[in-house]
């Protein structure tokens, strides 16, 4: 039923490893910011970048339609052969990229008020994260081109950049942490202006390879294309849909956290701990998801649904295995995961007690992961919105049902929430693979 060809898993394989690679780099980089900060006199500090770093992930993925968007996209204009669709794609994704950013430099300072008051905090703290966070927001169209130019490449399938950016911008942020904090004692300011310096050196080195790229892919600029409301219809659509469900799925994970939160302080430090297995799981699932965008969007751009079979065999496969191989790792090596990212008793006892829903998850959250993927690849991001409203709903009545249950009932209410996004998107799947997803090449 899932047999495919050697050159299916290779194409895979090829397009996965450095996602998988370069998402490994993001928690190192965090645990530099960590160690670098963690080692200065005063808490405060600590405390201030890890309340600015929350809000810009939070507000900079919610944007993350920008990656996703243009990785549809690109990846059908590839299969249809259209250099200037490829073209002009990079053209309006890093105009409308350097669009929000500026908005969000104009309307910065709402924003860190409203984000850092929901976040809370002493009053100390929040004074360093607002500081931290009003030089951080200088770095948003930056960080919103990088997302561009990673999803315009990948659409080409060529995830190497995405490494080469990562380790890029990586590598600069973690030399001036260490030079801005320890040499010039900026403390947490200067976390965040050796983050602003980073993005910018990451987006200089993408364009520079989006530059080169283009003079490879044919056609000239068009300024109606660029420069005409119209023209960025299907994006603006595309985009819409994504930004609702990537707006849901940032409540779902923020909502589990502040539940988790209000119960007492071992809770939510156990729950973090646990998190972080889970995030663990998703940096191969993401590599393998991310996979399938680029090989089912050209598939379905030249209308070759036996390619788009073949691609989605060999991504389920490499999924699977990532997931079974995770689960197992949990079952039996869990409790001294725990024990490598925590030494409080406490909370290492806690953790434990929760650890089967760890063990479960990632069997439960594949197919969202990978139909995910499938789903950008083929442009259809009114089912990604509609399927992921729906499970946040069924999420929180689920919560409020259990509550009695207290961190328990937390954590069946978000693998629910994880469940019924795999039916849910699996069945709309399925649908489609039976009616629309199922001509020959020939047929075209």
């Amino acid at each position: 039923m899932l047999s495919t060809s050697p050159n299916a898993f290779a194409k895979v394989w090829r397009l996965s490893w450095p996602i998988i690679l370069s998402n490994i780099t993001v928690p190192l980089l965090g645990l530099v910011d960590t160690a670098v900060v963690g080692h200065l006199s005063d808490a405060r500090y600590l405390a201030a970048v890890t309340l600015g770093a929350t809000l810009f992930s939070f507000l900079f993925w919610g944007f993350g339609f920008l990656r996703m968007g243009t990785t549809g996209l690109t990846s059908q204009a590839v299969g249809r052969e259209d250099s200037s669709a490829v073209r002009h794609l990079i053209g309006q994704s890093l105009l409308m990229a350097l669009g929000i950013g500026l908005a969000l430099i104009a309307f910065s300072t709402p924003l860190i008020e409203f984000g850092l008051w929901l976040l809370q905090g002493s009053s100390d703290t929040q004074a360093l994260a607002a500081s931290y966070a009003h030089i951080r927001i200088l770095s948003a169209p930056a960080v919103l081109a990088n997302y561009a130019i990673i999803g315009w490449f990948l659409g080409q399938q060529n995830s190497r950049v995405t490494l080469l950016l990562m380790v890029t911008s990586n590598t600069i942020n973690i030399v001036l942490d260490l030079w801005f904090v320890l040499g010039f004692g900026l403390k947490s300011d200067g976390v965040a202006t050796a983050t602003v310096i980073a993005d910018y050196s990451a987006c200089t080195l993408g364009l520079l390879l989006v530059a080169r790229q283009l003079a490879s892919v044919g056609g000239h600029w068009q300024p109606e294309r660029l420069f005409r409301w119209r023209a960025y219809g299907e994006l603006f659509r595309v985009n819409h849909h994504l930004f609702v469900r990537t707006l849901c799925l940032l409540f779902a994970m923020a909502f589990f956290t502040a539940q988790g939160a209000r119960m007492d302080t071992v809770t939510l430090a156990a729950n973090a701990v646990l998190m972080q297995l889970v995030m663990m799981t998703s940096y191969g699932l993401d590599g393998f998801a991310n996979a399938a965008e680029a090989l089912t969007g050209k598939a379905v751009g030249a209308n070759d649904w036996q390619a788009f079979g073949r691609d989605v065999r060999a991504c389920t496969l490499f999924s699977l295995l990532t997931a079974v191989t995770a689960s197992l790792a949990f079952l039996g090596f869990g409790n001294e995961l725990i024990g490598l990212l925590t030494d409080i008793d406490e909370v290492r006892g806690y953790a434990a007690t929760y650890l089967p829903w760890v063990v479960v998850l990632p069997i439960v959250a594949v197919w969202s992961y990978l139909l995910d993927g499938i789903f950008i690849g083929a442009i259809q991001t009114r089912a990604m919105r509609d399927t992921m409203v729906m499970s946040l709903a069924i999420y929180l009545l689920c919560w409020l049902m259990t509550r009695p249950l207290d961190n328990a009932g937390l954590w069946l209410s978000f693998t629910m929430f994880m469940l019924v996004r795999s039916a849910s998107l699996g069945l709309v799947y399925q649908r489609k693979r039976r009616t629309q997803w199922c001509r020959s090449s020939s047929s075209s």
